[in-house]
């Protein structure tokens, strides 16, 4: 099981979005049976498994066992992963668009640079688990609270100065790239964003199968 999955086909995207069906996939992040999961979400076992069915065929939930029982074989499914996302690419026709603009001060650009960072980064994640392989990461978190606008202003020029000092200092510009876009020097490109934005008054709680349902 993935910690996140990010979801790119529209139909998935549908599914899963689904109240029952996001219900059903909180409740899968351990194992459990169309019959186990019926007594859970309340609802007979013939339309619990209507939607395991659909969310199988989507690949939100996969076959863990199949026990016999009698004349009866019970499936076992789990939750493809703990928490979801759902990437840009599933409404491509009006995915926000980076290059379409470029400005350091704009919330609408942070948000395009941050939906492409989600469907970058799990393209990368699908590759990695594909292939065995870790994912090279890095990511700072954290809250700074400025007396004036004036302070946040100075902070993000000096941020900006310090970020480009260091790219000069360690970016690999030698020779000319290939068509992949690896230079010459056979270095590995990474993309680097860096953000700064107000934190929220009342924090958003994001959604993650791991939760148990307080209804």
């Amino acid at each position: 099981m993935l910690d996140i999955e990010v979801i790119e086909d529209p139909a998935a995207a549908e599914a899963s979005l689904d109240p029952i069906r996001t219900r059903i996939l909180r409740e899968l992040a351990e194992p459990g049976s169309a019959t186990q999961l019926a007594a859970k979400v309340g609802l007979p076992r013939q339309k619990v498994n209507y939607h395991l069915k659909a969310l199988e065929r989507h690949g939100l939930v996969e076959l863990v066992e199949e026990r016999r029982k009698g004349n009866v074989t019970e499936r076992v499914l789990q939750a493809t992963a703990a928490s979801y996302l759902i990437s840009p690419v599933a409404l491509a026709s009006v995915a926000p668009d980076p290059h379409r603009f470029s400005d350091r001060f704009s919330a609408f650009w942070l948000l395009a640079l941050a939906g492409r960072m989600v469907q970058e980064v799990g393209k990368l994640i699908a590759g990695a688990a594909a292939a065995r392989q870790k994912l090279a990461t890095f990511a700072i978190d954290g809250e700074i609270t400025f007396r004036s606008a004036a302070d946040r202003a100075a902070f993000a020029e000096e941020l900006g100065v310090a970020v480009t000092r260091l790219v000069d200092k360690y970016h690999d510009g030698g020779g000319t790239p290939d068509p992949g876009g690896t230079p010459a020097g056979g270095g590995r490109k990474h993309r680097l964003v860096v953000a700064l934005h107000p934190v929220l008054k009342t924090p958003i709680k994001s959604l993650s199968v791991k939760e148990q349902d307080n209804d």
